[in-house]
């Protein structure tokens, strides 16, 4: 395979820029292959460098570099051997000087890693002034020390051994009685760069501990970019360093560098174009870029961008390419076709130019305004052919529409775009509003009115708009019957859509209750859109006889039976209030090294009552949480945003606008894909997971960010296409808009179907039902013979499909009519637990098929451990963390998945813990089956009430909870095995 791994690295670089590994192998396959006694083979070798120093920045690429140029240069300089006379200026001194100072250049940003350059140039320059005649040794200590000099002025990591070489070579070459005087003046010099790095020596150490992580990268980037006064030198080589990584995880297949390596070009070349850099280097950056990310319409927008701002300048580049080349050569690629926001961005930087140069030639000639819509048209067709939904923003649409009609006079080819979008976003009120706007400017009043009532009862996502405009319209255009025809049917709708919501509500009410209680009982934060738990009502809940720790056993769900009727005192607790941790919680991030507790304490105690501080690394960052009493101290504790501490400013913001609320991405993602997914904009100090006890399909987290400034960006993903027709949702989590759903969309794809026969088997369901879309289950409830219960849950993988087959509603199946409506959570908990013909109980039977897990690691959020387990079992049910004992229940789908689990060899680690898994019911007393002997288990025995003890339901537990017990009669003693002996023989 030697020669096929040899043309795959040698085909690489033609098409996409190449790391170091590539680079260093052709590098070497180059040297044994080409004769470097003859000018074209150094010539072949030396184009071979100048490539792949040109793709990304490495350190050993440039260090291999140096060594070639100066072991050529040392081979023919001792005369040893005698160069051949058809080599040149080729590796004279004076060439090789020059080019040693090139390559240095390349790297000489690096702060960690460019002494490995300099060094060895100040090493050389050193020898050949040892070596250099009297006539021009003079020259040489000039050039030396000025080296030296400017090194010391720029910031690297050891600029302390470039000082003492600065002292070293001025003591051999410089008058003694100067020593002292350019010391000094050397000091000065190297006081600013020194300064420089220390500035950065906890991002570059950052860097170090997380092995280059490109979140610890972005962070660097935005601190350098947020800097009162930027330094490009120290951006750029910083983006290099970014860049460089970021290209070699993707070449290693890691998940997200190809985006974060799309940003962090784009923020390049937008850096350098902020700090006014020269045309030259920018233009070869953009280069570099769209040979790195081809597929990256940004960054091609850009190119084109810098193009048009270079035609404005009158500046004569070489080799710059048109505007036109440059927009073929981006879909030429076929990789920015695939995604909808890349083809936009193209797209709209094309048609802008185009546009521009019309209006500033005041040229609307058939051919240039032809290439604009040409363009336009093209950029719509290929947005839909990315995506069935098109783009949501309609960026393009509203662009072509406004060419149509306001340069090209074609008002009815603006309708027929908007006729097309409606059909692709039935219903998105914006496309109708779109539509209907444009129809309205060139009074087409017929059409808008039977559009109006074409639409007005539609299911669109904000139909309110839609009836003002109408109502807006008859008022301007129509007579006093069609206003009241108009308020009549909006008046019907009005009410349809009422109902409708308030179905939706009652649900979402209900559900909103179940997440309260599993907030309550838990200690993770409720499911609302608020990054903290919310506060919550007063509750009563009942306790069960079952030692499990302080939270709620795994089978005690809401019945109907809670519901109905209240519980005694003796069998209820009250449930404290929730503190509001959302709005009284504030998150203090760029903490110095060393900062204490106390010390916050005291910057932050005149701003009110302080309930806790909690100070936590992340990625070598220190960042911290502090929590009040009230949430009016939180507006002065925001006023300390920007105060020093140990000399450093810290920043200060609440803890929810660094926090985004995420929903709907794919079902399989778990905590390491979200991570990486999120990662890229930012540090992330922490991903919250829901339960899934109520519901297994729950598909929602907490990401929250050390800055506000990273989950801000982190919003671009809102709205991104993860996978077919799932959209990503992204939001800030604001407490002022929580949600009562997280994952709504899960119940629009499921369907309740009641009044079976007890005859109808899933086959006759899949029958019915696949004809209105794809099923993803069919979940039919049969009773112990086998026969059907009377009701079924339909699962579609689309929600469309399944309002679609809502029209199954009535439908005769087996000569019984059968009820179709969108499930019900509620009905869904009332079945949760129905069993078959198992012979046991409901509590003994989940019982029997879960195990007890011991040694989580502190502070275990139940999420996370479900998404642990289930990449070990398919089977996980239901997953309970009990926090104060650091164990967890889980339940399976059968016993027998339970035994080969508790079986299983290789161990479990979670968290850095080898969890210890037995059966659930290990240690606890099995309940009553109505046997007359009650088995022991573990040598623990359970007195019966009615052999001289009674019920005692008032006895609390440690925790608080009122667990049964039994307490012996004060004439009476305890019975042993004789007296059941007795018993049963009638003596």
């Amino acid at each position: 395979m030697e020669s096929e791994v040899h043309n795959a690295m040698a085909m690489l670089p033609e098409f996409l820029a190449a790391g170091e590994d590539v680079w260093l192998y052709l590098i070497s396959a180059k040297e044994a292959q080409v004769d470097l006694n003859t000018p074209n083979g150094v010539e072949e070798l030396l184009a071979l460098y100048e490539r792949a120093e040109a793709d990304y920045l490495s350190i050993p690429v440039l260090q291999r570099h140096l060594e070639f140029l100066i072991t050529n240069h040392a081979k023919y300089f001792s005369e040893e051997i005698m160069k051949p006379p058809e080599l040149g200026d080729l590796f004279a001194t004076e060439w090789t000087r020059v080019a040693i100072g090139e390559v240095v250049n390349k790297g000489i940003g690096h702060l960690n890693q460019s002494h490995f350059l300099w060094d060895k140039q100040r090493d050389w320059e050193l020898e050949m002034l040892h070596s250099a005649p009297e006539g021009i040794r003079e020259e040489l200590v000039v050039h030396i020390q000025q080296l030296h000099l400017d090194r010391l002025q720029q910031p690297h990591s050891n600029s302390e051994e470039t000082f003492q070489s600065y002292s070293t070579f001025t003591t051999n070459f410089k008058p003694p009685e100067a020593y002292e005087m350019l010391l000094v003046a050397a000091s000065k010099i190297r006081g600013q760069g020194q300064r420089a790095f220390e500035r950065r020596e906890k991002l570059e150490a950052a860097l170090t501990q997380s092995a280059n992580s490109l979140d610890v990268y972005g962070h660097y980037i935005a601190v350098e970019r947020r800097a009162k006064y930027p330094d490009l030198f120290v951006i750029s080589a910083t983006y290099e360093r970014a860049i460089a990584e970021a290209a070699k995880k993707r070449f290693n297949g890691d998940t997200g560098a190809e985006e974060a390596l799309r940003l962090f070009w784009a923020g390049y070349c937008d850096a350098l174009r902020i700090l006014d850099a020269n045309w030259e280097l920018q233009l070869s950056t953009l280069k570099r870029a769209t040979r790195s990310v081809p597929g990256s319409g940004e960054v091609w927008a850009r190119h084109i961008r810098f193009l048009e701002r270079l035609e404005n300048s009158e500046i004569e580049i070489e080799e710059v390419g048109t505007v036109e080349d440059i927009y073929n050569q981006a879909f030429n690629t076929k990789l920015v076709q695939l995604d909808v926001d890349q083809i936009t961005a193209l797209v709209l930087a094309r048609a802008g130019y185009e546009k521009r140069r019309i209006e500033e030639s005041g040229d609307q000639q058939a051919n240039n305004l032809a290439m604009l819509i040409g363009v336009l048209e093209n950029g719509v067709e290929l947005v839909y052919k990315a995506s069935k939904i098109g783009d949501g923003k309609l960026r393009l649409e509203k662009y072509l529409a406004d060419i149509y009609e306001r340069m090209a006079g074609l008002p009815e080819s603006a309708t027929k775009l908007w006729q097309s979008a409606v059909k692709v976003n039935k219903s998105s009120y914006q496309v109708w509003t779109l539509y209907i706007e444009t129809l309205m400017r060139h009074e087409m009043y017929e059409d808008v009115r039977a559009l109006f009532e074409d639409i007005h009862k539609k299911n669109l996502d904000w139909p309110e708009v839609i009836w003002e405009l109408w109502i807006s319209f008859e008022h301007l255009h129509g007579d006093v019957n069609q206003i009241d025809v108009c308020l009549d049917k909006i008046e019907k709708a009005q009410m349809h859509t009422n109902s409708r919501r308030a179905k939706e509500a009652e649900k979402a009410a209900y559900q909103a209750m179940q997440i309260a209680m599993e907030a309550q009982a838990t200690s993770i934060p409720a499911t609302t859109e608020s990054a903290v738990a919310p506060s919550t009502e007063t509750q009563t809940v009942t306790s069960e006889p079952i030692d499990r720790g302080t939270k709620r056993p795994a089978e005690d769900d809401i019945s109907q039976d809670t519901q109905k009727k209240a519980k005694t005192d003796s069998e209820t607790k009250t449930v404290r209030l929730k503190r509001d941790r959302e709005n009284s919680t504030i998150f203090v991030s760029d903490l110095p090294k060393g900062i204490t507790e106390d010390e916050l304490e005291t910057l932050f105690n005149g701003c009110g009552n302080i309930r806790e501080i909690k100070i936590t690394s992340v990625s070598n960052i220190l960042v911290a949480t502090i929590e009040f009493y009230e949430r009016d101290s939180v507006p002065a504790a925001l006023t300390k945003d920007k105060k020093r501490l140990h000399g450093e400013e810290i920043s200060v913001h609440l803890a929810w606008k660094s926090t985004l609320y995420v929903t709907n991405f794919p079902e399989s993602s778990d905590d390491a894909y979200i991570r990486d997914l999120f990662g890229k904009y930012g540090t992330i100090f922490d991903v919250r997971w829901p339960s899934k006890k109520i519901k297994n399909t729950r598909r929602f987290c907490y990401v929250q960010y050390i800055s506000p400034e990273s989950a801000e960006a982190a919003l671009e993903l809102h709205g991104r296409e993860l996978e077919s027709n799932r959209i990503l949702n992204a939001f800030i989590s604001d407490p002022e808009r929580k949600k009562t759903r997280t994952d709504a969309d899960a119940d629009e794809k499921e369907l309740y179907v009641a009044g079976l026969s007890k005859f109808t088997t899933q086959a006759d369901l899949e029958k019915l039902f696949k004809i209105y879309g794809t099923l993803k289950a069919v979940r039919l409830a049969t009773g112990p013979d086998g026969h059907a219960k009377g009701y079924a849950f339909v699962e579609f993988e689309q929600g469309q499909d399944a309002r679609a087959a809502l029209a199954a509603n009535n439908y005769e199946m087996k000569k019984r009519r059968i009820a179709v409506t969108m499930a019900n959570s509620n009905v869904r908990l009332r079945q949760r637990h129905t069993l078959g013909n198992t012979g046991l109980g409901r509590t003994a039977e989940i019982r029997s098929r879960s195990l007890r897990i011991r040694n989580l690691p502190t502070g275990t959020q139940e999420g996370l451990l479900q998404q642990a387990l289930e990449k070990v079992t398919t089977s996980i049910k239901r997953v309970e963390v009990i926090m104060d004992r650091q164990e967890a229940i889980i339940e399976l789908s059968s016993v027998a998945e339970a035994g080969k689990l508790l079986l299983r060899v290789e161990p479990i680690v979670f968290g850095g813990n080898t969890l210890e898994l037995s059966e659930e019911a290990e240690g606890v007393a099995p309940p009553i089956t109505g046997g007359l002997f009650i088995p022991r288990r573990a040598g623990i025995s359970r007195p019966k009430a009615g052999l001289g003890y009674t019920r005692n339901t008032t006895t609390s537990t440690a925790g608080g909870n009122k667990v049964p017990t039994f307490v012996q009669h004060e004439n009476s003693q305890g019975r042993g095995q004789d007296d059941f002996r007795k018993m049963l023989s009638g003596n």
